[in-house]
């Protein structure tokens, strides 16, 4: 497939990045005028001992208890799904600089037995959904904005949730308009299609 990104506007890059690299891709409006960004990418277990629960330190647990609020559950809909290997949270400003508190937050990861190429696509996924919050999402409000964040594991799962409080826009549209220009652009490369006309055989 034929990839562009500088034909999209400057909006949608981060959509379309954040596209590429995940299984699944969702954004719905939560409770309390709030938009919840779900990335989800599966792999294969690699062969080895497998996963075991992480109990944290005590601080960790901590924690778990201090973020254990309504905005964090929000975006679980499905019912009786098995418990994640590791979830870790995190709330930031509406500040790119944070971005580094970020990426090493998600650094915490790096040790449990997910592909690296997994993990690095959810990492840059990861980066791309939190800088599009601070400067899309959240343009023009105060830095004191909060954006939080989720990264639960699972056995053959990574899931990321970064919640913002921007205006909601129609992600579907936006994603099946880029599933459309990739098609295009896959025809193009294939000579299938010449000038905005079909090429028959």
């Amino acid at each position: 497939m034929s990839i562009n990104i500088n034909e999209i506007p400057e909006g949608g890059r981060g959509l379309k990045l954040m596209w590429q690299l995940a299984d699944e891709l969702s954004y719905i409006r939560t409770d309390g005028s709030r938009n919840c960004l779900v990335i989800r990418k599966n792999y294969e277990q690699s062969p080895g001992a497998p996963p075991k629960s992480e109990k944290g330190n005590v601080l960790e647990m901590l924690m778990e208890c201090f973020y254990h609020w309504k905005w964090f559950k929000e975006c679980d809909r499905k019912l009786g799904t098995t418990p994640p290997i590791k979830k870790i949270r995190l709330q930031v400003k509406s500040d790119l600089s944070a971005l580094t508190e970020v990426l090493q937050w998600y650094d915490r990861l790096s040790h449990l037995p997910i592909p690296k190429l997994v993990w690095w696509k959810c990492q840059l996924a990861l980066a791309e959904g939190f800088t599009n919050a601070v400067r899309h999402a959240h343009r023009g409000m105060p830095l004191e904005t909060p954006i939080q964040l989720e990264v639960r594991v699972f056995k053959e799962q990574l899931e990321i949730k970064i919640w913002d409080y921007g205006q909601p826009f129609d992600f579907d549209t936006k994603v099946k308009a880029i599933q459309e220009r990739e098609e295009i652009n896959c025809l193009e490369s294939e000579g299938l299609i010449s000038d905005g006309a079909t090429i028959l055989g």
